[in-house]
């Protein structure tokens, strides 16, 4: 029961946080150069897809820090 409960727990908050991390962005630049050049890249903002990335790492170092300790724990 508590290994389900652990594991609802953490799903629940890397949701959240995934979630708010989505709804907090900023709408995106229309783009463009008001010269009427291109910018390099495209203009396509970045920030979104590099918080989704970042929490993403953050979960998984967290759930392989905790399976480290956990057989370290039973050794």
């Amino acid at each position: 029961m508590t290994k389900l409960f652990n594991k609802l727990t953490l799903t629940i908050v890397f949701l959240g946080i995934t979630l708010l991390t989505v709804m907090a962005d900023a709408p995106p630049d229309p783009g463009g150069d008001p010269t009427g050049g291109n910018p390099v890249g495209g203009g396509s903002p970045i920030g979104g897809s590099f918080l989704i990335m970042l929490s993403l790492a953050i979960g998984y170092s967290v759930k392989r820090i905790w399976e480290i300790r956990k057989s370290t724990k039973l050794s």
